[in-house]
């Protein structure tokens, strides 16, 4: 079984509905899962699910209303002061690679920043960012002289990837990654992706609303709806056995390559939402997570 570095524990975000309302939003409620050491989690749900929400909660750049997440041990909401040790670990690329850079820098400055602030020793520096540009496809004579507006989109995602290679982190929070990207160049990534985590053990949480490239990349998938989580376990089983009803709305919405789609076929989201409430209501199981088959549950009751 593979090692769990972090574990997301009853976890729950708040915000206030306007600056003198005292009525609240629960973006994220009550959400569990486990991160283990080289794995792929895909979590999967519309805008505003709160997906974004839980990975700036896991890099800390949210706190968290109640709820714990701990890694390797230590909870990082009350315990984990020194935020430099927890980010060299912890990471985050986010869907705009060129946010990520100030365009008035050449790419190498990015780099003698890892160093800087992260990395105590300079030994071998030149060496190890060669290293891990070539393994994320760039030759470094050619990149690191340049500015960030002379690159493309999938060019700066790749040079984020090498990024968290150099500082050997543990957990990559993947942030809608390849939504910029064209279809050609977002392959390219997960590809890349997916053999750095074989290789180095590294964990990604993918968030995304593609399910399909949540299931070509992933091996654990978490569907979110209305800041809940609805449905999580192992990819293929989650795919081929949606249990619940808005897990079965997404698959059944993922276009049909072969199927032209039906004009006079409307989609109302109040109808989900009324198959939702009554799948609830009509639950005789008791509240909360129940496992349908090993390594699959669903949220049967709120």
């Amino acid at each position: 079984m593979s090692e769990t570095i972090m574990k997301i524990d009853h976890l729950q975000k708040d915000f206030s509905i306007g600056l003198m309302s005292k009525k609240k939003v629960h973006a994220v409620n009550d959400v569990s899962f486990d991160i283990k050491k080289g794995e792929i989690i895909s979590l999967i749900g519309e805008s505003g699910s709160g997906k974004t929400t839980i990975g700036k909660l896991i890099l800390r750049l949210l706190r968290p209303s109640d709820g714990h997440i701990y890694y390797n041990d230590k909870d990082i909401t009350t315990d984990y002061k020194n935020k430099r040790d927890y980010y060299k670990k912890v990471q985050g690329i986010f869907q705009d690679p060129f946010a990520s850079f100030n365009p008035l820098f050449k790419i190498d400055r990015i780099f003698d920043m890892i160093f800087k602030n992260f990395i105590e020793s300079d030994k071998n520096k030149k060496e190890k960012i060669n290293d891990a540009l070539k393994c994320v496809g760039m030759n470094p004579e050619f990149i690191l002289r340049k500015y960030p507006h002379q690159l493309s989109g999938g060019q700066l995602q790749r040079l984020l990837i090498a990024r968290a290679l150099i500082m050997d982190v543990d957990v990559l929070v993947a942030d809608e990654l390849i939504s910029m990207l064209d279809a050609s160049t977002r392959i390219d990534v997960l590809n890349l992706l997916a053999s750095i985590c074989k290789e180095k053990g590294m964990a990604v949480l993918f968030v995304t609303h593609d399910l399909s490239l949540g299931y070509y990349i992933s091996d654990t998938t978490l569907i979110m709806h209305r800041g809940n989580l609805v449905e999580k376990g192992k990819t293929s089983l989650i795919y081929n056995n949606p249990v619940h009803p808005y897990t079965q709305m997404l698959l059944k919405s993922i276009p049909d390559i072969g199927k032209r789609w039906d004009k006079n076929e409307k989609f109302l989201p109040e109808d989900i939402n009324k198959k939702i409430d009554d799948f609830y209501k009509n639950s005789d199981i008791k509240k909360g997570f129940i496992e349908v088959e090993d390594d699959h549950k669903v949220l049967f009751s709120l």
